[in-house]
Parts: C-alpha cells; sequence; structure tokens
C-alpha cells in the first residue's frame, strides 16, 4: 500500500509524518508532499531543504521506501495531495489537524477539509500530541 502525507514544518505536519512514518513501517510505500501555499514558496508551509533532508534521512535509517515530492506550482496542497493520491492508487492519506475557532473554519476554506471530503481513499487526520497508531 502507498501511504501519502501531507507535511509542513509545523507541530501538525510533524504528527502527520510521524503517524506517517510509523504506520509505513508495517512495509509500506510512503511519499511525502510539502508545498507552498499556492505556489508561494517563501510561506511558512514550504519546507526548507534542510527539513526535506532530515524527513529523508529519517526514512532512510528507518528502511522505509519512500518518495519526497515540493511542487512549486500555484496548485493548493489539497488539490496536490489528492492528485498524487489518485496518481499512485494511493490506500490512505494522513494530514495533521490544528484547532480552528468556529468562526476560522467558516470564513477560510481549508486543506483538511477539500482532502477529507474530496479523497477517494481513507484519510486519517491526526493533532499534535495525540498518540501514534501502530501497524
Amino acid at each position: 500500500m502507498i501511504i501519502i502525507v501531507g507535511y509542513i514544518p509545523s507541530p501538525e505536519g510533524s504528527a502527520a509524518f510521524e503517524q506517517a512514518r510509523e504506520l509505513a513501517r508495517g512495509g509500506h510505500d510512503l511519499v511525502v508532499i510539502n508545498t507552498g501555499h499556492h505556489g508561494n514558496n517563501a510561506h511558512p508551509n514550504f519546507a526548507s531543504a534542510q527539513d526535506l533532508d532530515a524527513v529523508d534521512a529519517e526514512l532512510t535509517e528507518a528502511g522505509i521506501n519512500h518518495e519526497i515530492r515540493q511542487p512549486a506550482g500555484r496548485t493548493s496542497a489539497a488539490e496536490v495531495i489528492l492528485a498524487a493520491a489518485d496518481e499512485l492508487d494511493a490506500g490512505l492519506i494522513v494530514i495533521g489537524l490544528r484547532r480552528r475557532s468556529p468562526v476560522g473554519k467558516i470564513i477560510s476554506g481549508s486543506t483538511a477539509q477539500a482532502i477529507l471530503v474530496d479523497a477517494r481513499c481513507p484519510v486519517l487526520s491526526v493533532k499534535p500530541g495525540q498518540a501514534v497508531l501502530k501497524p
């Protein structure tokens, strides 16, 4: 099975990565996807080369077959993740969630919401501080 994880350098992104990494230890391939905010590579969501090198080293050391993608187009993170899931026939998408106020949920579109609603495969959402599920 191929697992896709949406990664950003934040507590939420780290929680998603940790969960996906643990699930991939069960013999699954892992695809890590990081994008800027609608192509804005200066946005804090866009991981640095050092961030991605650390992710790569951790997965290599764990013996996990993986790929890291960091497209730089103007496509939303949700669209990139969903397109990769369809392209690779992924069995699972893992995303991190952050706490939002009720007003924040109404006013702004949510990457997580778009993935949860539109994904053709199961989606696992995690929050920082939650226990990691074992395979």
